[in-house]
């Protein structure tokens, strides 16, 4: 069992940055994929991006590849630097942690999620 908890949302201006964790309160992430999503208001919850923790392999949604950055540092914390942020990227952005089988896009395949955190970009 792997709880994960988010930190480091708020409001920002576009063009501006954050630093989004997620940290493992129990269990360790070594052994996951690791994934971050997001959720707009009226919208489906979508892939952000996410990086295997065996090797540090990652990948990204297109709409924020040259923008976010995810990377990890510890045994049990991931981060997802964001920059040039615009306002469609408003949303509560989620960590999850699933089997480390590449890095999946979808949602299901992933067992562990944390509660969200909000980033909201004013335009």
């Amino acid at each position: 069992q792997v709880q994960l908890a988010e930190s480091g949302g708020g409001l920002v201006q576009a063009g501006g940055s954050l630093r989004l964790s997620c940290s493992a309160s129990s269990g360790t992430l070594s052994g996951y994929a690791m994934g971050w999503f997001r959720q707009a208001p009226g919208k489906e919850r979508e892939f952000v991006g996410g990086i295997r923790w065996s090797d540090g392999s990652t990948d990204y949604a297109d709409s924020v590849k040259g923008r976010f950055t995810i990377y990890r540092n510890s045994a049990n914390t991931m981060y997802l630097q964001m920059n040039s942020l615009k306002s469609e990227d408003t949303a509560v952005y989620y960590c999850a942690a699933g089997s480390d089988y590449g890095v999946p896009s979808r949602p299901v395949s992933y067992f562990y999620w944390g509660a969200g955190t909000q980033v909201t970009v004013s335009s």
